[in-house]
Protein backbone atom coordinates (compact mmCIF):
# COMPACT_ATOMS: atom_id res chain seq x y z
CA UNK A 1 0.00 0.00 0.00
CA UNK A 2 2.74 2.27 0.85
CA UNK A 3 4.28 1.29 -2.53
CA UNK A 4 1.14 2.44 -4.38
CA UNK A 5 0.68 5.68 -2.17
CA UNK A 6 4.71 6.66 -3.15
CA UNK A 7 3.77 5.62 -7.02
CA UNK A 8 1.14 7.59 -7.23
CA UNK A 9 2.82 11.03 -5.51
CA UNK A 10 5.74 10.54 -7.68
CA UNK A 11 3.06 10.67 -10.92
CA UNK A 12 1.44 13.74 -9.35
CA UNK A 13 4.38 15.55 -8.98
CA UNK A 14 5.57 14.72 -12.35
CA UNK A 15 2.16 15.78 -14.18
CA UNK A 16 2.65 19.26 -12.23
CA UNK A 17 6.03 19.48 -13.26
CA UNK A 18 4.87 19.14 -16.81
CA UNK A 19 1.97 21.55 -16.28
CA UNK A 20 4.50 23.81 -15.04
CA UNK A 21 6.58 23.78 -17.71
CA UNK A 22 3.81 24.90 -20.14
CA UNK A 23 4.57 29.05 -20.49
CA UNK A 24 1.84 30.69 -22.39
CA UNK A 25 2.99 31.99 -25.38
CA UNK A 26 5.44 29.89 -25.94
CA UNK A 27 4.82 27.43 -28.33
CA UNK A 28 5.37 26.45 -32.00
CA UNK A 29 2.24 27.08 -34.28
CA UNK A 30 -1.29 26.75 -33.96
CA UNK A 31 -3.52 23.29 -34.92
CA UNK A 32 -6.73 24.85 -36.73
CA UNK A 33 -9.51 21.68 -35.83
CA UNK A 34 -12.69 22.12 -37.93
CA UNK A 35 -15.38 19.40 -36.64
CA UNK A 36 -18.28 18.42 -38.36
CA UNK A 37 -21.03 18.70 -36.77
CA UNK A 38 -23.90 15.83 -37.59
CA UNK A 39 -21.27 13.42 -37.01
CA UNK A 40 -20.56 14.54 -33.64
CA UNK A 41 -23.86 14.72 -32.36
CA UNK A 42 -23.99 11.01 -34.25
CA UNK A 43 -21.48 9.85 -31.52
CA UNK A 44 -22.03 12.20 -28.73
CA UNK A 45 -23.56 14.89 -29.17
CA UNK A 46 -27.23 13.51 -29.09
CA UNK A 47 -26.34 11.63 -26.16
CA UNK A 48 -25.37 14.77 -24.03
CA UNK A 49 -28.64 16.49 -25.60
CA UNK A 50 -26.28 19.40 -26.55
CA UNK A 51 -28.60 22.47 -28.28
CA UNK A 52 -25.28 22.61 -31.03
CA UNK A 53 -27.31 19.05 -32.43
CA UNK A 54 -30.22 20.86 -32.52
CA UNK A 55 -32.12 20.66 -35.98
CA UNK A 56 -32.63 23.88 -36.39
CA UNK A 57 -29.70 24.77 -35.85
CA UNK A 58 -27.53 23.80 -39.33
CA UNK A 59 -24.52 23.09 -38.34
CA UNK A 60 -21.89 21.98 -40.78
CA UNK A 61 -18.53 22.03 -39.96
CA UNK A 62 -17.81 24.26 -37.05
CA UNK A 63 -14.71 25.42 -35.17
CA UNK A 64 -13.49 22.56 -32.58
CA UNK A 65 -10.75 24.78 -31.37
CA UNK A 66 -7.66 26.80 -32.30
CA UNK A 67 -4.95 25.11 -30.52
CA UNK A 68 -1.32 26.46 -29.60
CA UNK A 69 1.16 23.88 -30.63
CA UNK A 70 4.77 22.40 -30.14
CA UNK A 71 6.34 20.76 -33.18
CA UNK A 72 5.95 17.72 -30.42
CA UNK A 73 3.33 17.86 -28.32
CA UNK A 74 1.28 20.63 -27.03
CA UNK A 75 0.70 22.61 -23.72
CA UNK A 76 -2.39 23.02 -22.56
CA UNK A 77 -3.94 24.27 -19.34
CA UNK A 78 -1.66 27.32 -18.91
CA UNK A 79 -1.27 29.59 -16.27
CA UNK A 80 -2.10 33.47 -17.72
CA UNK A 81 -2.29 36.82 -15.91
CA UNK A 82 -5.70 37.40 -18.67
CA UNK A 83 -9.23 37.19 -17.10
CA UNK A 84 -11.18 34.00 -18.05
CA UNK A 85 -13.74 35.70 -20.78
CA UNK A 86 -17.40 36.87 -19.90
CA UNK A 87 -20.77 34.78 -20.61
CA UNK A 88 -22.03 37.38 -23.07
CA UNK A 89 -17.81 36.87 -25.13
CA UNK A 90 -18.28 33.03 -25.11
CA UNK A 91 -22.16 33.29 -26.05
CA UNK A 92 -20.62 34.97 -29.36
CA UNK A 93 -18.70 32.18 -30.51
CA UNK A 94 -21.20 29.68 -30.54
CA UNK A 95 -22.36 30.38 -34.30
CA UNK A 96 -19.15 29.18 -35.52
CA UNK A 97 -18.45 26.80 -32.25
CA UNK A 98 -21.62 25.20 -31.66
CA UNK A 99 -22.24 26.25 -27.81
CA UNK A 100 -21.13 28.70 -25.37
CA UNK A 101 -19.79 25.72 -23.42
CA UNK A 102 -17.28 24.58 -26.31
CA UNK A 103 -15.77 28.47 -26.48
CA UNK A 104 -15.79 27.81 -22.56
CA UNK A 105 -13.64 24.80 -22.66
CA UNK A 106 -11.10 25.75 -25.23
CA UNK A 107 -9.95 28.66 -23.56
CA UNK A 108 -9.24 27.31 -20.36
CA UNK A 109 -7.37 24.40 -22.07
CA UNK A 110 -5.92 25.85 -25.61
CA UNK A 111 -6.58 29.73 -24.98
CA UNK A 112 -4.84 29.99 -21.98
CA UNK A 113 -1.84 28.25 -23.57
CA UNK A 114 -1.33 31.11 -26.16
CA UNK A 115 -0.70 33.94 -24.59
CA UNK A 116 -3.18 36.02 -25.43
CA UNK A 117 -6.01 37.55 -24.02
CA UNK A 118 -9.63 35.80 -24.02
CA UNK A 119 -10.97 38.57 -26.24
CA UNK A 120 -7.84 38.42 -28.67
CA UNK A 121 -8.01 34.92 -28.72
CA UNK A 122 -11.29 34.33 -29.58
CA UNK A 123 -10.88 37.06 -32.59
CA UNK A 124 -7.95 35.08 -33.81
CA UNK A 125 -9.91 31.88 -33.71
CA UNK A 126 -12.94 33.28 -35.98
CA UNK A 127 -10.44 35.08 -38.09
CA UNK A 128 -8.89 31.89 -38.51
CA UNK A 129 -12.08 29.51 -39.63
CA UNK A 130 -12.32 32.51 -41.87
CA UNK A 131 -9.64 32.33 -44.08
CA UNK A 132 -10.30 28.48 -44.83
CA UNK A 133 -12.98 27.61 -47.16
CA UNK A 134 -15.06 24.53 -46.36
CA UNK A 135 -15.79 22.94 -49.06
CA UNK A 136 -19.79 23.43 -49.74
CA UNK A 137 -20.38 19.47 -51.16
CA UNK A 138 -20.87 18.25 -48.31
CA UNK A 139 -23.53 20.39 -47.08
CA UNK A 140 -25.37 19.29 -50.05
CA UNK A 141 -25.62 15.61 -49.03
CA UNK A 142 -29.20 14.29 -48.06
CA UNK A 143 -28.86 10.76 -46.47
CA UNK A 144 -25.55 9.34 -44.68
CA UNK A 145 -22.94 8.24 -46.91
CA UNK A 146 -19.59 6.15 -47.33
CA UNK A 147 -16.56 7.29 -48.47
CA UNK A 148 -12.75 7.65 -48.26
CA UNK A 149 -11.28 9.93 -45.86
CA UNK A 150 -8.81 10.80 -48.57
CA UNK A 151 -12.03 12.47 -49.98
CA UNK A 152 -13.02 14.93 -47.65
CA UNK A 153 -9.01 15.47 -47.23
CA UNK A 154 -9.08 16.15 -51.19
CA UNK A 155 -12.23 18.47 -51.01
CA UNK A 156 -10.05 21.06 -48.60
CA UNK A 157 -7.40 20.84 -50.96
CA UNK A 158 -9.40 21.68 -53.73
CA UNK A 159 -11.21 24.52 -52.09
CA UNK A 160 -8.14 26.15 -50.45
CA UNK A 161 -5.05 25.96 -53.31
CA UNK A 162 -2.95 28.12 -50.31
CA UNK A 163 -3.04 24.41 -48.21
CA UNK A 164 -0.87 21.22 -49.09
CA UNK A 165 -1.35 17.85 -47.90
CA UNK A 166 1.30 17.84 -45.09
CA UNK A 167 -0.70 21.43 -43.65
CA UNK A 168 -3.68 19.13 -43.43
CA UNK A 169 -4.99 16.07 -41.75
CA UNK A 170 -8.79 14.14 -41.47
CA UNK A 171 -9.23 12.65 -38.55
CA UNK A 172 -11.78 9.95 -37.74
CA UNK A 173 -13.27 8.79 -34.93
CA UNK A 174 -15.98 5.51 -34.12
CA UNK A 175 -16.10 4.72 -38.15
CA UNK A 176 -17.09 8.72 -38.75
CA UNK A 177 -15.26 11.64 -40.50
CA UNK A 178 -14.44 13.16 -37.76
CA UNK A 179 -12.44 16.38 -37.74
CA UNK A 180 -10.13 18.50 -40.43
CA UNK A 181 -7.25 19.88 -38.72
CA UNK A 182 -5.28 22.60 -39.94
CA UNK A 183 -1.44 23.81 -39.48
CA UNK A 184 -0.79 27.70 -38.97
CA UNK A 185 1.80 29.87 -38.17
CA UNK A 186 1.01 32.58 -35.53
CA UNK A 187 -0.13 35.05 -38.19
CA UNK A 188 -2.30 32.07 -39.77
CA UNK A 189 -0.35 31.03 -42.56
CA UNK A 190 -0.59 27.43 -43.32
CA UNK A 191 2.48 25.38 -42.32
CA UNK A 192 3.09 21.85 -42.01
CA UNK A 193 2.08 19.78 -39.45
CA UNK A 194 4.28 18.23 -37.11
CA UNK A 195 4.60 14.47 -36.91
CA UNK A 196 2.36 14.12 -34.30
CA UNK A 197 -0.38 15.79 -36.03
CA UNK A 198 0.56 14.54 -39.36
CA UNK A 199 -1.94 11.13 -38.59
CA UNK A 200 -4.49 10.91 -41.57
CA UNK A 201 -7.48 8.45 -41.12
CA UNK A 202 -7.06 5.72 -43.79
CA UNK A 203 -10.85 4.59 -43.17
CA UNK A 204 -11.94 3.75 -47.17
CA UNK A 205 -15.93 3.61 -45.89
CA UNK A 206 -16.02 6.10 -43.06
CA UNK A 207 -19.36 7.38 -42.68
CA UNK A 208 -20.41 11.02 -43.23
CA UNK A 209 -23.89 11.93 -42.04
CA UNK A 210 -26.01 14.85 -43.68
CA UNK A 211 -26.54 18.25 -42.18
CA UNK A 212 -29.66 18.38 -40.07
Amino acid sequence: MRLLLSLALAALTVTQAVAEDDVAGEFDYYVMALSWSPNWCAIEGDAKNSPQCDYDEDHGWILHGLWPQYHRGWPDYCRTSHRNPPRNLTNSMADIMGTSGLAWHQWKKHGTCSGLSAEDYYSLSREAYGRVNRPAVFRKLDQSVRLPASVVEEAFLKENPQLEADMLTITCRDGFIQEARICLSRDLTPVPCGRDVARDCTLGDARFDPVR
